[in-house]
């Protein structure tokens, strides 16, 4: 019996529309209530990867679900109810078609981007003299516009706003929640020893207010450094050990794979596989501060449907 979620086909009782994501298969409810699914398919430059992670969906789905709790006071977000390991239950929001990422630190994507030459991204002035992985004065918003299909593209917040894909009174709340949610998330990774480093939130509209939807500070959305050893090897110029999806991109680079025409996806083997869902469950264990404690393997589908059938119940009764 496959031990890991790749696809699901639920028809839940007043269900009105499905949408398989990347990592997440979201079913709507009456038009109102959405349940996400946090799947343990993995991907990287944009490709779905041939093989599921044990455990990767319930890791992930634990994650967000415990930092959308502990920012509800400052941010007012979508969730209702986690009814499953791996699934979150909440209200249905007309989302914006911008990703909001913020960086505390020149690294990944934007230190490419500065080493080849750029000083400036996505509007943002970047000084000179900066090094990888080096802490930005202040955290920087980088937004991106978020595309049906291939990679989103880097976009100003004057752009957003010119280009009427957000009302400038919505993107400025958007920055307002995106920096509360970096600081919140910034001082819980400090409490455990880690930095974080970058990440990205996404938001929708209901009922007139902007809300937070999606998930927030998982190792799929963000970057962790370890803060013990950061400044020593800031100052070498050595690698930092880090906490975030980054050592799957990394492998598939050395593997030769970039998601790029014509490039075969590396075979994942069943110790490479193993080793991911090892170093997710250690994202989970050092993020969150707690044991993992790992869901039943057999029957997931029948689990979730059960679980799921009833926390519908309950919120429509």
């Amino acid at each position: 019996m496959d031990k890991t979620l790749v696809t699901t086909d639920f028809h839940f009782p007043k269900q009105t529309a499905v949408y398989h994501g990347k990592v997440r298969d979201v079913y709507t409810i009456n038009d109102d209530i959405m349940v996400m699914i946090a799947t343990d398919r993995i991907s990287a430059f944009d490709v779905i990867l041939p093989k599921g992670i044990p455990y990767k969906g319930q890791v992930l789905n634990q994650i967000a679900a415990t930092f959308l709790d502990a920012t509800a006071d400052i941010v007012p977000n979508w969730k209702l109810a986690t009814p499953d390991p791996m699934v979150t239950v909440g209200y249905k929001c007309e989302g914006f078609r911008v990703e909001m990422i913020i960086r505390g630190y020149l690294t990944g994507s934007a230190w490419r981007e500065y080493a080849a030459g750029a000083r400036e991204l996505c509007g943002v002035k970047l000084p000179d003299g900066m090094k990888e992985n080096q802490k930005f004065p202040e955290p920087i918003i980088t937004p991106t516009t978020k595309a049906d299909a291939g990679h989103d593209e880097n976009i100003s917040r004057e752009e957003i706003i010119a280009q009427g894909i957000v009302s400038e009174e919505d993107y400025a709340q958007m920055e307002k929640y995106t920096r509360a949610l970096f600081a919140k998330g910034t001082e819980m990774a400090a409490e455990k020893g880690l930095i974080l480093v970058d990440t990205k939130y996404e938001f929708g509209k209901r009922d007139g207010k902007v809300i937070l939807i999606d998930e927030i500070h998982t190792p799929d959305s963000s970057r962790y450094f370890y803060a013990d050893g950061y400044q020593e090897r800031f100052e070498k110029g050595e690698p930092q050990r880090q906490l975030s999806k980054e050592f799957v991109r990394q492998w598939l680079i050395e593997h030769g794979f970039m998601g790029k025409t014509g490039q075969q996806v590396p075979e994942m083997t069943e110790e490479f596989v193993d080793s991911v869902s090892e170093r997710y469950i250690e994202l989970y264990q050092h993020i969150t501060g707690r044991e993992f404690v790992k869901a039943p393997e057999e029957h997931l589908t029948e689990r979730i449907e059960r679980n799921v059938l009833d926390c519908l119940d309950q919120l429509q009764a």
